[in-house]
């Protein structure tokens, strides 16, 4: 039972934690610190994996009209009913794709790497005061510019694929922030707040579903096997994840039209803080 709270718990910092561009990694890391859970290191890698699953259900759900590509039609071609195609979902698929594609062939390729290089407090803790300070900074410059791009409809391949170069960045480094990267290279190139918001929620169903898949298959491969009671401990912690990500990302939403970002910028700086010093603490205890 002590388990299934503390999935309840984990689950709730995933759902916030995954959408606001604050590194969900960070506060994990932290979190497990303070209220670690009695499992195995296999089941522990599995989890983080599934309830990120359930965090990017819920964009599923909410953007579900604007990625379905398919609409029932009565006047098809030929006068006959059936299947039609919306070319402008295709098209930002195609754009989504060609976004995911640099961090996708660089977390394949080297993922363990820059886990057994950056998965630590310190990597993590310099990453969050690092792109915290970049978002204040580039908040400051933006401020009377105007925006390029102030629709997902005017968006174009250069620029997504300029966002997808910065995605690299959370892949390589913990702590970063998938979201705060994207959202980061948007507001940089002129993307509008809440258009960089949005792109970025879009880019996480193949990016963090594929990655969620890839991992549950690689434990499975390895042999991984969990109890009825470790199930139920999965099950919680998506479940969670899915309902709180559904309030956060209406909030995150309904927030950038009339506030910017540095209020993130200046809590991942006090983060980073937090994290240096409680695992400097441990350091020095041990």
């Amino acid at each position: 039972m002590l388990n299934v709270l503390k999935a309840v718990i984990f689950g709730i910092v995933e759902g916030i934690t995954e959408w606001l561009p604050i590194s969900s990694t960070g506060h994990m890391i932290l979190l497990n610190e303070i209220f670690p859970m009695e499992v195995s290191p296999e089941f522990w890698d599995v989890f983080l994996v599934l309830i990120q699953l359930g965090a990017v259900l819920a964009v599923v759900v909410m953007y579900f009209d604007k990625l379905w590509p398919f609409t029932y039609s009565s006047k098809h071609k030929r006068g006959k009913s059936g299947i039609a195609v919306k070319p402008e979902i295709v098209v930002l698929w195609l754009l989504i794709i060609v976004a995911c594609l640099p961090a996708a062939i660089v977390g394949i390729l080297f993922e363990d790497v820059f886990d057994r290089l950056f998965y630590n407090p310190l990597c993590v803790a310099l990453a969050l005061i690092i792109f915290g300070i970049a978002f204040i900074v580039i908040e400051i410059r933006n401020t009377g510019r105007r925006v390029r791009i102030t629709s997902i409809d005017n968006m174009d391949f250069k620029t997504a694929i300029l966002i997808g170069l910065f995605q690299v960045l959370a892949a390589i480094f913990p702590g970063t922030s998938r979201s705060g990267a994207t959202i980061l290279g948007g507001l940089l190139i002129g993307v509008k707040r809440s258009v960089a918001a949005e792109f970025t929620f879009l880019l996480a169903v193949p990016v963090m579903a594929g990655a969620s898949i890839l991992k549950v298959v690689k434990a499975v491969v390895k042999g991984a096997g969990f109890t009825g009671a470790e199930v139920s401990i999965l099950a919680v912690g998506m479940i969670v994840a899915f309902a709180v990500s559904l309030l956060v990302i209406r909030f995150l939403m309904n927030y950038i039209r009339k506030h910017d970002f540095k209020v993130f910028g200046w809590y991942r700086i006090a983060l980073g803080i937090i994290v240096l010093v409680v695992f400097g603490i441990r350091r020095a205890l041990i």
